[in-house]
Order: structure tokens, then C-alpha cells, then sequence
């Protein structure tokens, strides 16, 4: 299974809403930590490298995950995803294949989903494919902007959005698959004049396109799979779907 891409998982944050001094990705999930599961997704799609963005208790989440064959990006500060991601350049100087971008508090990701989403971006040739999917309600959510021809021009994140763009029913969930190269290189243009003061890797969408970069979208159908972990009440939900997948 040569994919020829590495993986960036994203496991700075504190997850205030847990309520708990532990880094949120390492609650129990299903008998061990979250971040165990979710570096086990980029395992069974053969990635190349591993590279997992600590920053909240970096020490105990090293401590978790040693022997894991991961390597380790510090992000210092909560500068937004775009920061975290600029953290593993060192790490991806002289990679030339793609990158896949994990969220480490997002646990039923399926290896078919990432599969066929590497599948879309490899055979139209894209630089950037968004993992996206229609919520019941798409409040709090980045909005997926397209063209009149339906093609990806960008993502604008709720805070920044127009009353018509929090219109829009498909989100982004916070999982891409980009050419590594390009996508530092775009990394160079944003900016954090937004309304988190934050330097997003969602900008990047936009810059690329401005380039006239080829941009896809792949539409996960189950939101379940890229729904995260944010509050213990939703950490049991998702465990107990999880389990109920497992043993169908």
C-alpha cells in the first residue's frame, strides 16, 4: 500500500472544556488514550512519518505515546493551527511527497475515508483537498466556499463569516491532505488579522487558490467519523458508537 505521504496530528491544545488538567488527548478512550487511536489511523494507511504537534503537558504526552514511533513538534504557544502545523517544517525540510493533517482528539476516522480521499486529491491532481461534511446544524464550524463551477475557492471560519456564509450547510472537519512543499510555502502568506487573532491553515485554501493551485474537496458522508472530542459527555458518546461499530 505505497502512499508516499507523512502525517501531522495535531495534539497541542488544552481542551478547556474537559475540565481536566489532563491534555484532552490523552483521556480514555475505548481502554487508552485518544491519541493512541488516532495515530493508529495514520499507521494503517501506511504513512511514511509521523509527526505529532505537543504543546499543553507535552511531557506526559510523550510519556504516553513513547515507543509509538512518532516523532515531536513543540508548538509553544496557541497561536492557531496554522502555527501548529509551521512547528513541523523542520521535520518536513526535505519531504517531497504529501501530507496528511490528523486532529488528535478526532478517534473514528476510517482508513477507507483517508484512503479515498488521498485517492481524489492524487488522481486530480491537487495541492490541498479538504475533508468536509454536512452537519444538522453547521454553527461553530468553518464554511466551505466554492465557485459557481462548484470548484474550492477557500474556507472562512465561523467568527469571520458573513450572515450569507453562515448559510452554507458543508464545513470543514479539520482534516487535509496537501502537497508539503506548497503548503509551507503557503503557510508564508497568512496572516492572523482575523477575529481570533490566530494564523490559520484554513488561509491556506485561499492562497493556494489565488496561485491558481488545483483545490479538492472530499466529502466525508458519515460526520461521525470527523466528529472531535470536545467535553466528556461527547468523549463517552463517541466511545459508545465506537464500541457499537466495533462489535456490529
Amino acid at each position: 500500500m505505497p502512499h508516499n505521504f507523512a502525517t501531522i496530528i495535531l495534539a497541542a491544545g488544552m481542551g478547556k472544556r474537559m475540565k481536566s488538567d489532563l491534555p484532552k488527548v490523552l483521556h480514555t478512550f475505548a481502554g487508552k488514550p485518544l491519541i493512541h487511536h488516532v495515530i493508529d489511523q495514520a499507521k494503517s494507511v501506511g504513512s511514511d512519518k509521523i509527526v505529532l504537534v505537543i504543546g499543553h503537558g507535552r511531557e506526559l504526552v510523550k510519556e504516553a505515546t513513547a515507543g509509538m514511533g512518532v516523532e515531536y513538534a513543540v508548538q509553544e504557544q496557541q497561536l492557531g493551527t496554522g502555527d501548529a502545523v509551521q512547528a513541523c517544517k523542520d521535520h518536513l525540510a526535505s519531504y517531497r511527497g504529501d501530507v496528511l493533517i490528523l486532529s488528535g482528539d478526532v478517534p473514528l476516522l476510517k482508513s477507507s475515508s483517508i484512503e479515498s480521499a488521498h485517492h481524489l486529491h492524487t488522481s486530480r491532481g491537487s495541492v490541498a483537498t479538504v475533508f468536509t461534511f454536512i452537519p444538522p446544524t453547521p454553527d461553530g464550524y468553518g464554511r466551505i466556499l466554492r465557485n459557481k463551477d462548484n470548484d474550492l475557492i477557500g474556507i472562512v471560519e465561523h467568527k469571520d463569516a458573513t450572515s450569507v456564509q453562515r448559510s452554507i450547510g458543508e464545513v470543514n472537519a479539520g482534516i487535509y491532505f496537501f502537497d508539503t512543499v506548497k503548503m509551507f510555502k503557503a503557510l508564508q502568506s497568512v496572516r492572523n488579522d482575523n477575529a481570533a487573532g490566530e494564523f490559520y491553515l484554513t488561509d491556506t485554501i485561499s492562497v493556494l487558490a489565488g496561485w491558481g493551485e488545483k483545490l479538492a474537496g472530499y466529502v466525508v458522508e458519515d460526520a461521525l467519523e470527523v466528529e472531535g472530542v470536545n467535553s466528556p459527555d461527547q468523549l463517552k458518546a463517541l466511545e459508545t458508537e465506537w464500541l457499537r461499530r466495533r462489535d456490529s
